[in-house]
């Protein structure tokens, strides 16, 4: 007998009523009725939105409040089926809690979907943002959210992908933004156009403690920032960025941690701020790589926050460059820059492209040890006795990156650095560790180069 498959509506209807026995799921066919359902909603509740192209006038306002046990779920009826349309958006207030977006495609006006101060642990998973004009496709200003596994194209005007705010002084908290894909950000002429801010001047101080994970950027430009970091204490990591025209910043803030992540053709990572931990990260035909900012200014001594804050005691150890045309900079700065200071640059594999490190402005208090460079135009400004010359050997592996081929006593790192917790992998090294991003290890690999498969709302 020939098995009879269950409508996308139907079996939401039967996976919501098999979750729990009180749950009420309540199915919709206007922006009204939804209004209607989520006012009314209670922990627990299903509220599905039918599919089909919804043209708003005002904001779906959502204060409704779930638990952790029995979240509120508001979902099209099948993942970008119910299409959001219009000068309207929806906007997420407090007392809200614990409350699910699920499914939708937005079209609607650009600064229109919110996640609001007061709100709590609400998600946004699995929708596509394709909003119009100017504004952002989706701003985050409450604490403990998530945002996953969402697609955010074709952008054409000023804002942001997602832009993080906050309250007062301080910027939102705990926020985890993991699995989105983030493509075509076309060039825009003004200030403002980043693919993804996280923060503004006046939050640099604050910590956010938010991690932004496994996400992919593809053909963003917009302007000369990517994910541009304005606060304290965010770790980015995993994240792949491809064929990119714009560079991924610390602008402001401190103890912020990039590790793990995969740059390719692309301006690669600039440094402004203190305290940074920068490792484990991958970089392939990037110009440049790794950028140290040449301060403008000295916050600690009481700079503007709006400054380029000198960058002190950075940690820039086991990254792999291939291929840069250049490789780890330090430009001069008009009329005269302070540089940086206290940066330590360790047991990074730097193979092929100009020098291996160029400073080109003041320099305090440096540490160098441990990098190994072939096949480069020469060791730059590495010091003598803190480099040495060795091929790595190399290989490209399935997934397109280049991997040691095996432990080598000659890729052996120099001092110890107990901070460096995991590789490019997301794994553990085996002691003694090798240079680079790369470690030799029988943990799983966790991470990888990411493709559009992978991530945003059609992943697997």
């Amino acid at each position: 007998m020939k098995q009879q498959l269950l409508s996308p509506l139907t079996f939401l209807v039967f996976l919501c009523l098999s979750t729990g026995s009180f749950a009420k799921t309540i199915i919709v066919a206007s922006l009204p009725e939804l209004q209607t359902a989520i006012d009314k909603a209670v922990a627990g509740d299903v509220v599905i939105l039918k599919n089909g192209v919804y043209t708003t006038t005002d904001d779906v306002v959502i204060k409704s409040q779930g638990t952790v046990a029995k979240p509120i779920t508001i979902t099209a009826e099948s993942i970008g089926g119910a299409e959001i349309k219009g000068t309207g958006g929806i906007n997420i207030k407090s007392p809200a809690t614990y409350v699910i977006i699920r499914g939708f495609k937005f079209t609607n006006a650009s600064g229109k979907n919110e996640i609001g101060a007061g709100s709590s642990f609400c998600q946004w998973t699995r929708n596509i943002f394709e909003t119009v004009g100017v504004g952002n496709y989706l701003s985050i200003v409450g604490n403990d959210h998530q945002v996953d596994y969402n697609t955010f194209q074709n952008k054409n005007a000023l804002g942001k992908f997602i832009g993080v705010r906050g309250t007062g002084k301080q910027i939102a908290e705990r926020l985890w933004i993991h699995h989105n894909y983030f493509h075509n950000f076309s060039k825009q002429t003004g200030n403002g156009a980043e693919a993804v801010q996280f923060g503004l001047s006046g939050f640099s101080l604050s910590s956010s403690n938010s991690i932004f994970e496994f996400n992919l950027f593809e053909n963003c430009e917009g302007e000369n920032e990517l994910l541009s970091v304005k606060s304290s204490a965010v770790t980015i990591r995993f994240n792949m960025v491809r064929d990119c025209k714009a560079q991924m910043t610390l602008r402001h803030g401190n103890f912020n941690k990039v590790y793990g992540n995969y740059f390719t053709n692309t301006p690669g990572l600039r440094i402004f701020g203190d305290d940074h931990l920068i490792y484990s990260n991958y970089f392939e035909k990037c110009n440049p790589a790794i950028n140290i900012g040449n301060g403008g200014a000295e916050v600690a001594d009481g700079a503007p926050l709006t400054s380029h804050d000198r960058p002190d005691r950075i940690l820039i150890a086991f990254n792999t460059l291939v291929d840069n045309k250049v490789n780890i900079v330090l430009t001069p700065r008009s009329p005269v820059g302070l540089g940086a200071t206290d940066v330590t640059i360790a047991n990074n594999l730097i193979q092929g492209g100009e020098e291996a490190a160029v400073i080109n402005a003041p320099f305090a208090n440096p540490k160098w040890e441990g990098n190994v460079i072939y096949k480069v135009k020469g060791p730059g400004s590495i010091p003598e006795g803190a480099y040495k010359m060795v091929d790595p050997k190399l290989l490209r592996d399935a997934t397109g990156t280049f991997h040691l081929s095996g432990a080598n006593a000659g890729l052996n790192a120099v001092g110890t650095y107990p901070l460096i917790t995991v590789d490019m992998d997301g794994q553990v090294g085996r002691k003694p560790l090798q240079v680079g991003a790369d470690q030799i290890s029988k943990d799983p690999a966790i991470a990888r180069i990411l493709t559009p498969a992978l991530v945003g709302y059609q992943a697997k």
